[in-house]
């Protein structure tokens, strides 16, 4: 049950915008935007709020390693702000690609850092930090709980197994809430414990709780979440609060790409602007995710997305066939609901739009009524046209862009400019974002 009666809150963890996000990243997205629309379908008032991490994400998700911002600004030469404003911007692209919605809220951490500060010193006057040469700590020991949350079993935790031990720290799994002793970061502010920049774990409960208040329904996030970044978020918020943010704590799995993890570091990952180029409607995508429930995860595979993309297309063709307009059967909007609200059994809830379309009882208008609003909720576009149709990328245009990706491997630099120029000649653009080749309208 919510909070209020038709009010949600629900605060999804974002990306780290210091490289694209891959389709793996945006699996998540797509099951949250689909269990935001089901809310709203039921008349639920939303307030959707998500971050956006553009500081204080270290390499090792801990207290070790390089910013990935900083890191991303070294790779590609650009400023960290300007690495944040690029790859926020391929990230809302990817949203619109797959008709997610955008959050009520999308809010950067930098731009919340007295946020940040506020909390810290609410935690600290609760007694619940102490100062090492590294900077705030949250001290985890005055937090009996701290292991249960992801069922950590602590006692077989060697010393800097999970972290890089700071010899002040009094238990290894202690977290920064403040750093102070890394003067070269790009990114630092003024602080009560020194200049310096916000842990990455803070900023969730300083944002979350800004804009939902100190208790509010649900928080999403990956599995990798659970044993770290949400126990230091409960954490912080029993530190805090004296209680969990949180109701409830909802946790996708992940895509998989033909029985391996999508990454950047094993060269493996696809955007979804990607699907465009190789003529993909992106939507086959949303369409191939939803078959999937979000407990779980999925195996992608092309013959999978051409499966879905198929799929995607008899339904259209449906419409097409279908002349007026009909009536809501109530019947299958039933079954609909008991689907969706089956902990977002979404894969279920597509299954019954076949049964429908195979029922000889039901007219074609109002099939054609019926599942024009259950896609409220699935968000297909079944009733506009394929997304490929409004990107108008020829053929031509594509083959082009397979050739100049195949000298580009083959250090074959200059002749992969003269395809560059061809495809400019012929009205399109072809840009290079972190190894990846995007088209657009010249």
């Amino acid at each position: 049950m919510p909070i209020n009666e038709k009010i949600i809150g629900i605060y999804s963890c974002g990306p780290t915008v210091y490289w694209n996000q891959h389709v793996g990243h945006m699996y998540a997205y797509v099951q949250w935007d689909t269990m935001v629309r089901a809310l709203r379908y039921q008349n639920y008032d939303v307030k959707w709020v998500m971050n956006i991490t553009d500081v204080g994400h270290l390499t090792s998700d801990e207290d070790a390693g390089e910013d990935k911002m900083e890191k991303g600004a070294k790779r590609e030469g650009l400023t960290v702000w300007q690495i944040a404003d690029k790859y926020i911007a391929q990230f809302k692209e990817s949203m619109g690609f797959l008709n997610i919605s955008e959050p009520n809220v999308l809010c950067r951490a930098t731009e919340h850092i007295s946020e940040q500060i506020d909390l810290i010193k609410k935690i600290e006057a609760n007694g619940f930090a102490y100062k090492t040469k590294t900077g705030l700590v949250f001290d985890t020991g005055k937090f009996v709980d701290y292991a249960k949350f992801a069922n950590l079993n602590l006692s077989e935790q060697d010393a800097g197994a999970r972290v890089v031990v700071d010899e002040d720290k009094k238990n290894p799994w202690d977290f920064l809430l403040w750093v102070t002793n890394q003067p070269e970061h790009i990114m630092k502010w003024d602080s009560p414990w020194g200049v310096g920049f916000p842990g990455w774990h803070i900023e969730c409960t300083a944002m979350s709780t800004k804009y939902l208040g100190a208790q509010f329904d649900i928080h999403t996030g990956g599995i990798e979440h659970i044993p770290v970044h949400h126990t230091n978020e409960v954490a912080q918020a029993f530190g805090a609060f004296g209680r969990q943010t949180a109701n409830y704590w909802l946790h996708n799995n992940w895509l998989l790409i033909n029985g391996e993890k999508m990454s950047k570091s094993l060269g493996n990952n696809i955007l979804a602007s990607d699907l465009v180029v190789k003529g993909y409607d992106p939507l086959a995508l949303r369409y191939l995710i939803l078959t999937s429930h979000y407990r779980q995860g999925m195996n992608f595979t092309w013959e999978s997305l051409d499966a879905a993309g198929t799929a995607l297309k008899r339904l259209r063709n449906k419409f097409n066939e279908v002349k007026g307009t009909g009536r809501i059967d109530e019947g299958y909007k039933t079954e609909f609901l008991n689907a969706i609200n089956d902990d977002l059994n979404f894969s279920k809830a597509l299954a019954l739009i076949w049964t429908l379309l195979d029922d000889k009882n039901v007219s074609a208008e109002d099939k054609l009524a019926t599942i024009l609003d259950f896609d409220r909720v699935l968000g297909l576009d079944l009733g506009k046209t394929d997304k490929t149709e409004e990107m108008e990328i020829p053929e031509e245009i594509k083959k082009l862009v397979e050739k100049r990706e195949k000298l580009r491997k083959e250090k074959k630099f200059a002749e992969a400019d003269k395809i560059r120029s061809k495809i400019s000649d012929l009205g399109f653009k072809v840009s290079d974002s972190a190894g990846e080749q995007k088209i657009t309208k010249d």
